[in-house]
């Protein structure tokens, strides 16, 4: 019995090192870490895109934290711009950092596709944009109507020939305009101090 409880008691100092190690510490490193002045806080509109986003599950297969290795290629190598460092979340909350790379890195997805055409149509069928893709398609983020029956006030997605059925419009619903707002302000192309570059001391 006396075995049980050093082995018990052993086991909860090394959980509570191991916690303070990696997850008090850290927090108590960054959480004051200022946002860059590049960085701006989310509008209402990519807020209420950033609750699509994570509505429809999105993190489970994209992530927003660059990797520098990929699938064997370093994100930035890709031409996907530079990691990310601690303050670029400053205003997420949570942070959707992802654990999954089924689809590409979004992070700065903002700058490298800014057209919201185009995230549109791919939200409404990847495959047309992506062929091979294995994204899921999102048709309930939209609405197919009578080509005679838009109106000035409805978003019509432009689609590329043949898909969309003959006589017919596809609109974009709120939600889904939201969420491209909130995917094309994902912009982290400002500068940053890297981890390794010291604060100036100019007086």
């Amino acid at each position: 019995m006396e075995n049980e409880i050093k082995l018990l008691g052993g086991a909860m100092v090394t959980l509570s090192l191991a916690t303070c190690a990696m997850i008090v510490v850290p927090f108590l490193q960054l959480k004051d870490v200022p946002a860059p002045a590049g960085l701006k806080p989310y509008t209402s509109q990519e807020l209420r895109g950033r609750e699509v986003y994570m509505a429809n599950g999105c993190i489970a297969c994209h992530t927003q934290q660059p990797s520098s290795t990929g699938a064997g290629i370093a994100d930035a190598a890709r031409g996907w711009g530079r990691a990310s460092v601690a303050a670029d979340y400053h205003y997420d909350a949570p942070p959707l950092l992802g654990t999954m790379r089924t689809g590409p890195d979004l992070f700065n997805i903002g700058v490298r596709q800014p057209s919201a055409d185009w995230h549109l149509g791919h939200l409404y069928q990847p495959r047309a944009y992506v062929p091979g893709s294995i994204m899921p398609a999102y048709p309930f983020l939209f609405e197919i109507k009578d080509a005679t029956a838009v109106t000035k006030h409805d978003k019509v997605v432009t689609l590329p020939p043949g898909t969309v059925p003959p006589g017919k419009a596809v609109l974009a619903t709120p939600d889904a305009v939201d969420l491209v707002v909130y995917l094309q302000g994902l912009k982290r192309s400002y500068p940053v101090l890297s981890a390794n570059q010291p604060v100036s001391n100019s007086q």
